[in-house]
């Protein structure tokens, strides 16, 4: 029997340079995008949408072998640290049991 490993990572940014909600949805639609189109997870903002400079993700994935899932999101993370204009705050991997 096969497997499925579900994995989620919540991730909370805050957005230094957004002085408005158009500032921040510029660049929190920016990260969905890039998140569902290159990555191939779910990808949703699930905390923070009352404030200017602060957003939460929460991104899923689905993967056949642990590693896989763990590779992805890896991946996320990197993607995110790499944007200039955010500050990684934290991050939680979750695993579905």
């Amino acid at each position: 029997m096969r497997h499925v490993h579900v994995a989620g990572y919540e991730v909370e940014i805050r957005i230094p340079d957004a002085h408005s909600l158009k500032d921040r949805r510029q660049v929190v639609q920016s990260i969905l995008t890039v998140a569902r189109e290159r990555f191939h997870v779910s990808a949703a903002e699930v905390g923070g949408q009352d404030t200017w400079q602060r957003a939460t993700f929460g991104f899923a994935v689905v993967a056949s072998e642990p590693r896989l899932a763990e590779a992805t999101l890896d991946d996320i993370d990197r993607y995110l640290w790499s944007r200039p204009e955010i500050e990684v705050l934290d991050g939680q991997l979750r695993w579905l049991e």
